[in-house]
């Protein structure tokens, strides 16, 4: 073979293709739950806003607070934290964590609900009824 010459090979090599995995359950819900804090909903937007305006409108900024009185907040705080149950603390943490359907997919699954109950309750009166039959005509007669 002569020096600088080049000879494809037979078969190209290709890159192995890489395909993703789908995202497991919990990162569908970690996802949900960054986007869903990124746009509150606008009735929650509002009520947080509604219950901010008086502490908004005193407008204190924190070096007119006396420090006894900043010290004495911040006693009071620990004191309640500390009189505050853990388990109320956590259960907290743990419900600010649910990701809440919206209210759309909330009816679409409370109407699912009610048509299983009905159809499984037509069937459970179905069968009560043929049992009925089945036992007045072998057994009591």
């Amino acid at each position: 073979m002569q020096r600088g010459s080049h000879v494809p090979s037979a078969s190209p090599r290709k890159n192995p293709r890489i395909r993703k995995s789908a995202p497991t359950l919990r990162q569908r819900a970690e996802a949900a739950q960054a986007k869903a804090e990124r746009e509150k909903p606008r009735r929650v937007r509002k009520a947080l806003s509604k219950a901010a305006r008086p502490v908004k409108r005193l407008r204190i900024p924190a070096s007119r607070i006396p420090k006894p009185v900043r010290a004495a907040g911040r006693f009071l705080a620990k004191w309640l934290g500390w009189l505050a149950p853990s388990y109320f603390v956590n259960a907290w943490r743990e419900v600010r964590q649910v990701t809440w359907p919206s209210r759309r997919e909330t009816w679409r699954l409370t109407g699912a609900v009610f048509i299983f109950a009905t159809v499984f309750g037509a069937m459970v009166a179905v069968v009560d009824k043929l049992l009925d039959i089945v036992f007045k005509n072998l057994v009591l007669k």
